[in-house]
């Protein structure tokens, strides 16, 4: 009997633990034939989830990746799951603020239209550097986006209405910017929770200062994925958090709805410069809603990446 119940308890706890990682899904199936799709990252997890749902709905697709070998084979997958041969990869390194003007180069000479960019590319709490000195995780989640959508900017403008969507995560709310070190690296946790808040503010300045003129702007948190985030770390790390990211974590295909939601669904236009997750808009912690932080954050990495 009381192997039963222990069975029973542990049945039921699974099934309670399935039912808190429920997350609402984008019902939205909107056509894009006709619209180009930019994502970084998209060669793995939440981005290439994110392709083959748009390249189902019949967008060009361009996934922008710094592993070309990677990339090339997740082109093969995307086409074959969504049906649309439409889609292509490019090489971006988001670590190098030269490749990253040279990409845009050649996306400008190539591509005429620009409906949707997502900026998706991201790396977790490591200790690590890019080729320009900056900590990773500010350097790439937002630099490097940062100056990628300004780059790209005039093409967006071009293709109006068009969007921006910038991943982010909750783990915002753990950090503040310190614009006297915002290239602090000594915690990576607390680094990597720096750079997703600046994710924020800059969805926010870009929708402000695209106010009519076409372009909305929105940050995503997908929710904490089932992804391959932790081929950064040791072994055993891996393995601890594939039991915890099984337990409570949602799939990547689960994952990507929002920024769907976000890419496709006319709900979210009035919203321009909002934080969304589970296919809503969503609150903010009130010191992530400062436009004085977040002009003065765009300021400092127009000067950082050398746009001004």
């Amino acid at each position: 009997m009381y192997l039963l119940y222990t069975i029973a308890a542990s049945l039921i706890s699974f099934l309670f633990l399935k039912w808190l990682k429920r997350r609402r899904f984008c019902m939205d199936l909107k056509r894009l034939d006709g619209k180009t799709v930019l994502i970084t990252g998209g060669n793995a997890g939440v981005g290439k989830e994110t392709a083959i749902a748009l390249a189902i709905r019949g967008a060009r697709v361009i996934i922008a990746c710094r592993d070309t070998e990677r990339s090339e084979k997740a082109v093969r997958e995307i086409k074959r799951t969504s049906h649309n041969v439409n889609v292509i990869q490019m090489e971006l390194d988001l670590a190098n603020l030269r490749a990253i003007r040279e990409f845009c180069k050649t996306f400008l000479q190539r591509e005429k239209r620009l409906d949707i960019l997502i900026n998706n590319a991201g790396m977790p709490s490591v200790l690590d550097w890019t080729d320009d000195s900056f900590s990773m995780c500010f350097g790439v989640n937002h630099l490097g986006h940062f100056l990628l959508t300004n780059l790209l900017l005039g093409r967006l403008k071009e293709s109006a209405p068009s969007r921006v969507i910038t991943l982010t995560c909750s783990a915002y709310k753990y950090q503040k910017l310190d614009f006297q070190d915002l290239n602090y690296n000594l915690f990576p946790f607390f680094t990597y929770c720096r750079s997703k808040l600046a994710n924020i503010y800059f969805t926010q300045e870009l929708a402000r200062m695209m106010e009519g003129k076409g372009v909305t702007a929105y940050s995503v948190h997908p929710g904490y994925m089932q992804s391959n985030w932790t081929c950064h770390y040791s072994i055993l790390f891996r393995v601890v958090m594939q039991a915890i990211m099984f337990m409570f974590f949602v799939t990547c295909e689960v994952g990507a709805q929002t920024v769907v939601y976000c890419a496709v669904a006319d709900e979210v236009v009035p919203h321009s410069g909002g934080y969304f997750l589970d296919c809503r808009h969503a609150a903010l912690r009130p010191f992530a809603k400062d436009s004085g932080v977040a002009k003065k954050l765009w300021e400092a990495s127009e000067r950082l990446v050398k746009l001004i």
